[in-house]
């Protein structure tokens, strides 16, 4: 299985995990990412945040970072789950889970597409503060890491 999903709903990430294993006696290692809601960010505390983005745009930029993973590693399946909306401290806001025969590649993969998630699929994030709303502009060390699976 090899899918991305956009959505305003919470997930289940036991189940996506699950899906991925079920009935695919290969699998070897099963690796997952879940990013949080953090109630802080630049030092002050955040209440919630708004997660926009462009539909149609965002899951072909996704699925272009999946097809882009596989194209490097032997991959089983991938399941990106990416919540939009609302969401308070504590929500999970994404999950990135990898199957493959052999643990390495799984890690990897994982690592390679929260990465690049991170700084190439169009997702916009406004917080509320103490002080009001802000925009997050993107961090360095996000690009930082991504560059490093530059080609």
């Amino acid at each position: 299985m090899f899918s991305v999903s956009v959505q305003p709903e919470p997930f289940d990430i036991a189940a996506e995990q699950s899906r991925l294993c079920t009935g695919n006696p290969g699998v070897g290692a099963l690796v997952s990412f879940v990013g949080l809601m953090r109630d802080y960010n630049d030092g002050q505390a955040v209440t919630r945040m708004r997660l926009e983005h462009y539909p149609a745009m965002t899951e072909k930029a996704l699925g272009a970072i999946v097809q882009e993973a596989r194209a490097r590693w032997d991959l089983l399946g991938v399941r990106i789950v990416h919540r939009v909306g609302e969401l308070k401290p504590g929500d999970p806001i994404v999950l990135v889970a990898v199957t493959s025969g052999h643990r390495g590649e799984a890690f990897r993969a994982c690592e390679f597409l929260i990465d690049y998630l991170k700084t190439r699929a169009p997702f916009w994030k406004k917080e509320t503060t103490a002080q009001g709303e802000r925009w997050v502009d993107a961090r360095e060390t996000d690009d930082a890491a991504e560059a490093r699976w530059r080609r």
